[in-house]
Protein backbone atom coordinates (compact mmCIF):
# COMPACT_ATOMS: atom_id res chain seq x y z
CA UNK A 1 0.00 0.00 0.00
CA UNK A 2 2.76 2.39 -0.11
CA UNK A 3 5.66 3.36 -2.90
CA UNK A 4 8.13 5.73 -3.77
CA UNK A 5 6.61 8.22 -5.41
CA UNK A 6 7.44 9.62 -9.11
CA UNK A 7 8.96 12.93 -9.48
CA UNK A 8 6.14 15.89 -9.50
CA UNK A 9 6.31 16.25 -12.98
CA UNK A 10 5.21 12.83 -13.39
CA UNK A 11 2.41 13.05 -11.05
CA UNK A 12 -1.36 14.08 -12.35
CA UNK A 13 -1.25 16.20 -9.05
CA UNK A 14 0.33 17.04 -6.08
CA UNK A 15 -0.84 15.32 -2.91
CA UNK A 16 -0.64 16.69 0.69
CA UNK A 17 2.84 16.58 2.01
CA UNK A 18 2.93 14.45 6.06
CA UNK A 19 6.18 15.30 7.81
CA UNK A 20 6.09 11.97 10.53
CA UNK A 21 8.17 10.39 12.96
CA UNK A 22 7.33 5.91 13.02
CA UNK A 23 6.78 6.46 16.90
CA UNK A 24 5.39 9.46 17.80
CA UNK A 25 1.96 9.33 19.23
CA UNK A 26 0.72 12.69 17.71
CA UNK A 27 1.79 12.16 14.53
CA UNK A 28 0.60 7.98 14.66
CA UNK A 29 -2.69 9.43 15.28
CA UNK A 30 -2.45 11.56 12.07
CA UNK A 31 -1.53 8.70 10.33
CA UNK A 32 -4.56 6.82 11.71
CA UNK A 33 -6.72 9.25 10.52
CA UNK A 34 -5.61 9.76 6.85
CA UNK A 35 -5.31 6.06 6.79
CA UNK A 36 -9.23 5.39 7.48
CA UNK A 37 -10.32 8.56 5.58
CA UNK A 38 -8.76 6.26 2.21
CA UNK A 39 -6.77 9.42 1.02
CA UNK A 40 -3.20 9.83 -0.19
CA UNK A 41 -0.43 11.81 1.25
CA UNK A 42 3.42 12.27 0.50
CA UNK A 43 4.76 10.46 3.35
CA UNK A 44 8.36 12.68 4.64
CA UNK A 45 9.78 10.52 7.84
CA UNK A 46 11.59 12.95 9.81
CA UNK A 47 14.58 12.38 12.57
CA UNK A 48 13.95 14.16 15.09
CA UNK A 49 17.73 15.45 15.70
CA UNK A 50 18.19 16.45 12.30
CA UNK A 51 15.19 17.90 11.14
CA UNK A 52 14.92 18.85 7.42
CA UNK A 53 14.86 22.59 6.45
CA UNK A 54 11.60 21.79 4.72
CA UNK A 55 9.26 21.24 8.06
CA UNK A 56 11.16 24.09 9.73
CA UNK A 57 10.15 26.59 7.07
CA UNK A 58 6.52 24.77 7.11
CA UNK A 59 6.02 25.06 10.61
CA UNK A 60 7.95 27.00 13.44
CA UNK A 61 6.52 24.39 15.77
CA UNK A 62 8.94 22.15 13.85
CA UNK A 63 7.79 19.08 15.78
CA UNK A 64 5.88 16.68 13.79
CA UNK A 65 3.10 15.95 12.53
CA UNK A 66 2.79 18.58 10.06
CA UNK A 67 0.74 18.28 7.06
CA UNK A 68 0.72 20.97 4.10
CA UNK A 69 -1.53 20.66 1.43
CA UNK A 70 -0.99 21.36 -2.25
CA UNK A 71 -2.39 25.05 -1.75
CA UNK A 72 -0.06 25.76 0.60
CA UNK A 73 -2.22 25.71 3.80
CA UNK A 74 -0.38 24.32 6.82
CA UNK A 75 -1.84 22.14 9.04
CA UNK A 76 -0.33 21.54 12.53
CA UNK A 77 -1.90 19.89 15.23
CA UNK A 78 -2.34 16.23 15.15
CA UNK A 79 -6.14 16.71 15.98
CA UNK A 80 -6.61 19.35 13.52
CA UNK A 81 -4.94 16.80 11.24
CA UNK A 82 -7.37 14.17 12.34
CA UNK A 83 -10.60 16.10 11.76
CA UNK A 84 -9.14 17.50 8.28
CA UNK A 85 -9.09 13.76 7.11
CA UNK A 86 -12.04 12.96 8.34
CA UNK A 87 -14.31 15.60 7.22
CA UNK A 88 -13.45 14.60 3.94
CA UNK A 89 -14.51 11.02 3.69
CA UNK A 90 -15.64 9.60 7.44
CA UNK A 91 -17.03 6.42 5.74
CA UNK A 92 -16.49 4.33 9.11
CA UNK A 93 -18.10 7.42 11.21
CA UNK A 94 -15.72 7.91 13.85
CA UNK A 95 -17.10 11.29 13.86
CA UNK A 96 -20.31 9.96 14.49
CA UNK A 97 -22.53 11.05 17.50
CA UNK A 98 -24.78 8.56 17.59
CA UNK A 99 -22.63 6.66 20.41
CA UNK A 100 -22.38 9.83 22.54
CA UNK A 101 -21.45 13.31 21.29
CA UNK A 102 -18.39 14.71 19.81
CA UNK A 103 -18.33 17.21 22.52
CA UNK A 104 -18.33 14.14 24.76
CA UNK A 105 -15.19 12.40 22.56
CA UNK A 106 -13.32 15.70 22.38
CA UNK A 107 -13.40 15.78 26.32
CA UNK A 108 -12.09 12.50 26.95
CA UNK A 109 -9.62 13.52 24.26
CA UNK A 110 -8.70 16.69 25.82
CA UNK A 111 -7.89 14.66 29.53
CA UNK A 112 -5.47 12.56 27.49
CA UNK A 113 -3.55 15.00 25.74
CA UNK A 114 -3.77 17.48 28.70
CA UNK A 115 -3.16 15.69 32.35
CA UNK A 116 -2.71 12.02 31.18
CA UNK A 117 -0.07 12.73 28.96
CA UNK A 118 1.95 15.07 31.84
CA UNK A 119 1.74 11.84 33.68
CA UNK A 120 3.02 9.39 31.02
CA UNK A 121 6.10 12.18 30.47
CA UNK A 122 7.09 11.99 33.96
CA UNK A 123 6.91 8.15 34.65
CA UNK A 124 8.36 7.88 31.16
CA UNK A 125 11.05 10.51 31.44
CA UNK A 126 11.82 11.22 34.97
CA UNK A 127 15.25 12.37 34.49
CA UNK A 128 13.46 15.23 32.21
CA UNK A 129 11.70 17.12 35.09
CA UNK A 130 14.52 17.00 37.56
CA UNK A 131 13.35 20.34 38.60
CA UNK A 132 10.25 19.19 39.94
CA UNK A 133 11.33 16.53 41.92
CA UNK A 134 14.12 16.60 45.10
CA UNK A 135 16.33 13.26 44.31
CA UNK A 136 14.43 10.14 44.35
CA UNK A 137 13.49 10.15 40.56
CA UNK A 138 11.85 6.14 40.86
CA UNK A 139 9.66 7.49 43.66
CA UNK A 140 8.67 10.47 41.13
CA UNK A 141 8.22 8.06 38.36
CA UNK A 142 6.12 5.68 40.30
CA UNK A 143 3.87 8.43 41.33
CA UNK A 144 2.92 9.48 38.25
CA UNK A 145 2.49 6.18 36.88
CA UNK A 146 0.16 5.46 39.46
CA UNK A 147 -2.22 8.50 38.54
CA UNK A 148 -1.75 7.56 35.15
CA UNK A 149 -2.94 4.48 36.22
CA UNK A 150 -6.14 6.36 37.67
CA UNK A 151 -7.17 6.65 34.55
CA UNK A 152 -6.48 4.07 32.52
CA UNK A 153 -8.62 2.14 34.98
CA UNK A 154 -11.54 4.85 34.20
CA UNK A 155 -11.21 3.63 31.00
CA UNK A 156 -10.76 0.17 31.87
CA UNK A 157 -14.51 0.78 32.90
CA UNK A 158 -16.22 2.31 30.42
CA UNK A 159 -14.57 -0.60 27.57
CA UNK A 160 -16.06 -3.51 30.01
CA UNK A 161 -19.23 -2.15 28.50
CA UNK A 162 -18.25 -2.53 24.42
CA UNK A 163 -15.59 -2.76 22.72
CA UNK A 164 -14.79 0.62 21.83
CA UNK A 165 -14.53 3.31 24.38
CA UNK A 166 -17.84 4.86 22.52
CA UNK A 167 -19.76 1.73 21.62
CA UNK A 168 -18.76 -1.07 18.97
CA UNK A 169 -17.07 0.21 16.78
CA UNK A 170 -13.54 2.48 16.60
CA UNK A 171 -14.23 6.24 17.40
CA UNK A 172 -12.00 9.27 16.83
CA UNK A 173 -11.68 9.23 20.73
CA UNK A 174 -9.82 5.61 20.19
CA UNK A 175 -7.84 6.30 17.60
CA UNK A 176 -6.57 9.68 19.51
CA UNK A 177 -6.38 7.91 22.77
CA UNK A 178 -4.62 4.47 21.81
CA UNK A 179 -1.15 5.69 20.71
CA UNK A 180 -0.57 7.33 24.01
CA UNK A 181 -1.73 4.34 26.12
CA UNK A 182 0.37 2.14 23.91
CA UNK A 183 3.24 4.64 24.90
CA UNK A 184 2.33 3.68 28.43
CA UNK A 185 2.49 0.46 28.31
CA UNK A 186 5.43 -0.02 26.59
CA UNK A 187 7.61 2.03 29.56
CA UNK A 188 7.21 -1.08 31.44
CA UNK A 189 5.17 -3.58 30.07
CA UNK A 190 5.66 -6.57 32.41
CA UNK A 191 3.97 -3.58 34.76
CA UNK A 192 1.65 -2.62 32.58
CA UNK A 193 0.76 -6.35 32.00
CA UNK A 194 0.31 -7.62 35.37
CA UNK A 195 -2.81 -4.73 36.31
CA UNK A 196 -6.21 -5.65 36.43
CA UNK A 197 -7.30 -4.12 32.86
CA UNK A 198 -8.39 -7.08 31.33
CA UNK A 199 -10.62 -4.96 28.53
CA UNK A 200 -8.26 -2.04 28.33
CA UNK A 201 -5.02 -4.54 27.91
CA UNK A 202 -7.70 -6.42 25.08
CA UNK A 203 -8.21 -2.95 23.62
CA UNK A 204 -4.81 -2.10 23.13
CA UNK A 205 -3.87 -5.31 22.13
CA UNK A 206 -6.21 -6.08 19.47
CA UNK A 207 -5.63 -2.82 17.75
CA UNK A 208 -1.88 -3.14 18.00
CA UNK A 209 -2.02 -6.41 16.22
CA UNK A 210 -4.68 -5.34 13.67
CA UNK A 211 -3.78 -4.67 9.95
CA UNK A 212 -4.18 -0.80 10.05
CA UNK A 213 -1.84 -0.23 12.91
CA UNK A 214 0.52 -2.54 11.13
CA UNK A 215 0.52 -0.34 7.83
CA UNK A 216 0.50 3.33 9.55
CA UNK A 217 3.83 1.68 11.51
CA UNK A 218 6.03 -0.37 8.72
CA UNK A 219 9.05 1.62 8.84
CA UNK A 220 10.62 3.95 5.85
CA UNK A 221 14.11 5.32 5.48
CA UNK A 222 14.19 9.15 6.64
CA UNK A 223 13.33 11.61 3.67
CA UNK A 224 16.45 13.44 2.16
CA UNK A 225 15.61 16.99 0.25
CA UNK A 226 15.13 16.65 -3.16
CA UNK A 227 14.20 12.72 -3.13
CA UNK A 228 10.95 11.61 -3.46
CA UNK A 229 8.96 10.82 -0.22
CA UNK A 230 6.78 7.57 -0.02
CA UNK A 231 2.99 7.49 -1.64
CA UNK A 232 0.89 6.36 0.69
CA UNK A 233 -3.09 4.90 0.60
CA UNK A 234 -5.47 2.86 2.48
CA UNK A 235 -8.71 1.13 2.41
CA UNK A 236 -10.34 0.55 5.43
CA UNK A 237 -13.40 -1.68 6.83
CA UNK A 238 -16.58 -0.76 7.41
CA UNK A 239 -17.57 -2.60 10.50
CA UNK A 240 -13.72 -1.92 12.31
CA UNK A 241 -12.30 1.17 10.60
CA UNK A 242 -9.32 -1.38 10.71
CA UNK A 243 -8.20 -2.93 6.89
CA UNK A 244 -9.04 -6.18 6.30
Amino acid sequence: MASALPPFSQSLQPLPVLYSFRRCPYAMRARLAIAASDLRCELREVVLRSKPADLLAASSKATVPVLVLPDGQVIEQSLEIMHWALAQNDPYDWLAAGRETLPSMQALIAFNDGEFKQHLDRYKYPNRYRHEHASDEQAFAQAHQADAGSWLMELETRLSHHAWLFGDTASLADMAILPFVRQFAHTDRAWFDAQPWPHLKAWLRDWETGPLFQQVMEKYPPWQPGEPGIALGWLADPTTGLTP
